[in-house]
């Protein structure tokens, strides 16, 4: 290789790094945005959760007393909202994906007898 090639090579590999350089600098700007726009659709999305709080709460108040849950229910309620099974079989154990268990949920709605 002489010494021309040996230039000409050294320039397209500096300008094969500056186009990368460029290339994860749109890259990065680009997952700023997703990150900015992830952090306002979460907040956006406990604002909501908030909101229906307070309205399935609002509306159980005015509800008959037979619908209401006692206090340990709605303790159980709440654990299990938080992502916790509450039923004999799992308590206390982590629910993956918070799907739903057919068991928490008689133990929380269940009809005492």
């Amino acid at each position: 290789m002489d010494k021309r090639e040996m230039y000409d090579h050294f320039d397209q590999m500096e300008n094969d790094l500056l186009a990368l350089q460029q290339n994860l600098h749109d890259v990065h700007d680009c997952l700023e945005t997703l990150r900015k726009r992830n952090m306002s659709l979460e907040i956006e999305n406990q604002n909501l959760r908030e909101r229906l709080d307070e309205l399935t709460k609002t509306a159980s108040d005015g509800g008959d007393e037979k619908t209401r849950l006692s206090k340990p229910r709605l303790n159980l309620e709440k654990l299990y909202e938080e992502g916790f099974h509450v039923c004999n079989y799992l308590y206390g154990k982590r629910r993956e994906n918070d799907e739903e268990c057919a068991f928490c949920l008689e133990v929380i709605y269940g009809t005492k007898k």
